[in-house]
């Protein structure tokens, strides 16, 4: 059994041909239920104001420092609390030199986008050979993960048992969705073996120590505290989520942490937390060793509210990690322009998020090890139209940038202007 585990900017880069963190359509793949977003309550109309006494014209107010090229890098300022920094990677980002290069100075985690998604890792014509699912890498994968190990990269897995980005055709009979859906046992053993195979593969290609933390289960719960449906719930039932643990503890090395990963996780708090205590064998012991925030977030969240979420999971003993954090303009269906007054509320976000979470691990009350942000610049982003992440459009250093460096000269913190 599993004991616990101890655990800007120098070139303009080039424009990403592929979208960060883009979950790409699988046809095989039934669309199950979306997660139900929360609904802003509205605001108050507000009592129109008496029509103003023209005043006499201000001297403006010096503007903003400028935000500078900065000399710190992500993974050293976070690596003086214990955290790796990490981006995600596409198979674009590992080819172009210019990403390869920022990468490499600022960060030292690599999430893959897709390529370690069941999509791309399970082959159907070998699995009805085998009579068995086969795990098998291909060469594009095999050459980022060549990519990471030669550049000294950790890399945090993503993901093992999913509702999305999973084909169809490997819950039935034959390896074929002409035939039945397969019963409770086959598809357990089916598990199995895929689970084991992912552990087996990386270790037989060389690539398993780079694997720090591995998302065995993913967004597997809806914002109202439900069970998410999905074939892999119809087939095992709803302890399904229980046995792929229970296989990842049994299969995986040591040396990687196994999380469970999910968005939205601020409004899912209490289903949570009663559900990450029966994650454990007969002796009482986790199965789990980590809880994934995914962090998409947005300017007009609550902080509080999150950083409650983050206290209250932190007392089950599991160590927290953000694993794809982006802050949005705006909230959600109601896009902030990147105007100087939003992207400085933008800057303030990510002090204020980052600042919170480094005063949490100095004091011991959370135990984090990794903090991933889903891309870098706008352009590589999946929620572009957001402008979410840290360089702009022209990948050029914005408020966020020096936020996210807990830099709050640079942050957006003086007056705002529109």
């Amino acid at each position: 059994m599993r004991k616990w585990k101890l655990g800007l900017l120098t070139a303009v880069l080039a424009v990403a041909l592929a979208a960060c963190g883009t979950n790409e359509a699988n046809n095989n793949t039934p669309a199950p239920t979306e997660a139900v977003q929360p609904t802003a309550t509205p605001e108050p109309t507000a009592t129109p104001e008496p029509t103003a006494t023209p005043k006499p014209t201000v001297t403006p107010k010096p503007t903003a420092t400028p935000i500078p090229e900065f000399t710190q890098t992500f993974k050293d300022v976070y690596g003086e609390y214990g955290l790796k920094a990490g981006t995600c990677m596409s198979e674009y980002m590992c080819n172009d030199t210019r990403t390869q290069e920022f990468m490499k100075k600022n960060f030292n985690s690599i999430t893959f986008e897709n390529e370690l998604k069941p999509d791309y890792v399970l082959d159907q014509a070998a699995s009805k050979a085998a009579g068995d699912l086969v795990v098998s890498l291909r060469p594009n994968t095999l050459k980022m993960l060549q990519w990471c190990k030669d550049n000294g990269m950790a890399v945090r897995g993503h993901t093992i048992i999913w509702h999305s980005q999973t084909p169809q055709w490997i819950f039935y009979d034959n390896f074929d969705t002409s035939g039945n859906l397969v019963g409770r046992e086959e598809m357990l053993k089916r598990m199995e073996s895929y689970i084991k195979q992912t552990f087996e593969v990386l270790a037989e290609k060389g690539f398993s120590d780079m694997f720090y933390a591995y998302d065995v289960v993913n967004e597997a719960w809806l914002d109202d505290g439900t069970m998410r449906p999905s074939f892999w719930r119809s087939t095992i039932g709803d302890d399904y989520i229980w046995q792929a643990f229970y296989f990842a503890d049994k299969y995986a090395p040591e040396h990687i942490d196994l999380y469970y990963n999910d968005f939205n996780e601020q409004f899912k708090t209490e289903a949570f937390y009663e559900f990450f205590q029966t994650l454990k064998d007969e002796d009482g012991n986790y199965l789990i060793d980590g809880i994934g925030f995914q962090a998409h977030l947005y300017t007009m969240d609550d902080m509080d509210l999150y950083f409650a979420h983050m206290d209250k999971m932190a007392e089950l003993g599991l160590k927290l990690s953000l694993t794809e954090l982006d802050v949005c303009l705006g909230k959600y269906q109601d896009i902030g322009y990147a105007t100087d007054k939003n992207k400085k509320i933008q800057g303030q976000f990510y002090y204020d998020l980052i600042t919170g979470i480094m005063e949490r691990v100095k004091a011991g009350s959370v135990e984090m090890n990794s903090l991933t942000f889903w891309g870098f610049a706008d352009e590589l982003s999946w929620r572009q139209e957001y402008n979410p992440l840290l360089l702009d459009r022209k990948w050029n250093p914005k408020y966020a940038y020096a936020g996210a460096l807990m830099l709050k000269e640079y942050a957006g913190f003086d007056e705002v202007t529109e």
